[in-house]
């Protein structure tokens, strides 16, 4: 049996989705993630302690762990667990990317500059140091975005149309990267923001992976809502894309130069692109698939004619198996991140069962927890869950996700803060 292993937090969503991979595919997969180290497998599942703000060290009590073996392929969920991958593939020998490729896709700075060396479309940047934020801004043409360079998932990105309101972002940035969970993450990235001209347009996402430096686009995603701030919570991916044949083609050509001037050369790629008059800018090339539970939008067909899901074959394609032979589904599929609408105390949710029957809707998925307290960005990091649709096109998907969202019914009740 071959082994692999997958590197994720403690609180991935995708981490039972591999695991379900890797029972079809006869493969034995061991976890690691950040949890304690002092703790003797406490959730009795063999998984290795490892920290991502030392990723050269955690690599190498990974190859310890494995003794005189090792696995097939490691598989990342996740920005920081990407990093951990890279040096994990390079102490051990296996295929993956450049540590300092890796480390680049996650900072948003280097990606940046590493783009902008290439003559690729990027919006005019700086960079700011939080601590002296409000004396050291630089000149800038407004509207600008503000964005931390390390954090995912549109969190604590903001949008600010003039200077007062960017010093005033600035301060609500630096008071997140500032609390104890962010500040945990021990990331010296966390220091400094970056500030780059706001760029219009259409937003995209592609899905897809490399093979010994061959990209291969699996899934172009429409994001059918406009994202043009304040701020920048994701909500609506469907597929296939209905720009035109000549923007699909530019989309993943740039997609395909970005990644090659990071220097990406193996394994699971997510991209974020905004397209204009001007061309396709590529926003983001994140060294791991798609996150949450939105892997479910993109489905296969496997050679034999049977469904197969991405994390199928994202691991077949990391213990070196041959992929060539999965193609993506000819209908149309869709997920819905349900966002926030306020900060409260979450209570529940009614009106699922009728949100499920929507034609099209194949299922609702609820991932808030009662009584935990809700978030919304740019502050927060998650969803109140996600709805999954499949329709003969792009437009019967993206509708029976609205319909469905507009069935549900939140409860959240008002934070009570009580005086010191």
């Amino acid at each position: 049996m071959r082994h692999a292993l997958l590197i994720a937090t403690t609180t991935g969503y995708q981490i039972r989705s591999f695991g379900e991979a890797a029972e079809a595919l006869g493969v034995r997969l061991r976890l690691a993630s950040d949890r304690c180290q002092h703790l003797d497998d406490p959730w009795r599942d063999g998984a290795i302690a490892v920290r991502f703000h030392e990723p050269r060290a955690s690599a190498g009590e990974v190859a310890a762990a494995f003794g005189g073996s090792r696995p097939a392929g490691v598989l990342a969920v996740g920005d920081r667990p990407a990093v951990l991958a890279a040096h994990v593939a390079d102490v051990l020998g296996l295929r993956g990317n450049p540590p300092a490729a890796a480390e680049a896709s996650r900072n948003k700075l280097a990606s940046r500059r590493a783009l902008a060396r290439a003559g690729l479309p990027v919006p005019a940047f700086a960079t700011v140091p939080l601590a002296a934020a409000a004396t050291a801004l630089p000149e800038v043409a407004y509207p600008v975005v503000l964005k931390p360079l390390a954090l995912s998932g549109s969190r604590g990105v903001m949008r600010a149309d003039s200077r007062p309101a960017l010093v005033a972002a600035l301060r609500r940035l630096r008071a997140l990267l500032e609390t104890p969970e962010v500040a945990s993450e021990r990331d010296p990235l966390h220091g400094d923001a970056l500030i780059e001209s706001f760029v219009p347009g259409r937003e995209y996402a592609v899905e897809g992976v490399l093979t010994a430096g061959r990209f291969r686009a699996f899934a172009l995603f429409d994001k059918p809502d406009p994202l043009d701030g304040p701020f920048f919570e994701e909500s609506i991916y469907v597929t296939p894309s209905r720009a035109t044949p000549g923007v699909q083609a530019a989309i993943v050509s740039h997609v395909e130069s970005a990644v090659r001037a990071i220097g990406l050369v193996h394994g699971p790629v997510h991209a974020e692109c905004r397209v204009n008059e001007e061309g396709v800018f590529v926003l983001e090339v994140a060294a791991r698939p798609i996150g949450g539970l939105c892997a479910r939008a993109v489905r296969f067909v496997a050679p034999e004619g049977t469904p197969a899901t991405l994390e199928t074959v994202l691991l077949r394609h990391a213990v070196g198996g041959d992929i060539d032979g999965y193609r993506l589904a000819s209908d149309a599929s869709g997920v819905m991140m349900i966002p926030i609408p306020r900060r409260g105390r979450y209570r529940g949710v009614s009106g699922v069962s009728a949100a499920a029957a929507v034609p099209g809707v194949e299922g609702v998925q609820v991932t808030a927890k009662p009584d935990t307290l809700l978030v919304p960005m740019p502050e927060g990091r998650s969803y109140l869950g996600f709805i999954f649709a499949r329709a003969s096109t792009a437009e019967e998907a993206e509708q029976a996700l609205r319909v469905a969202h507009g069935r549900l019914q939140f409860r959240i009740d008002r934070e009570v803060t009580l005086a010191g």
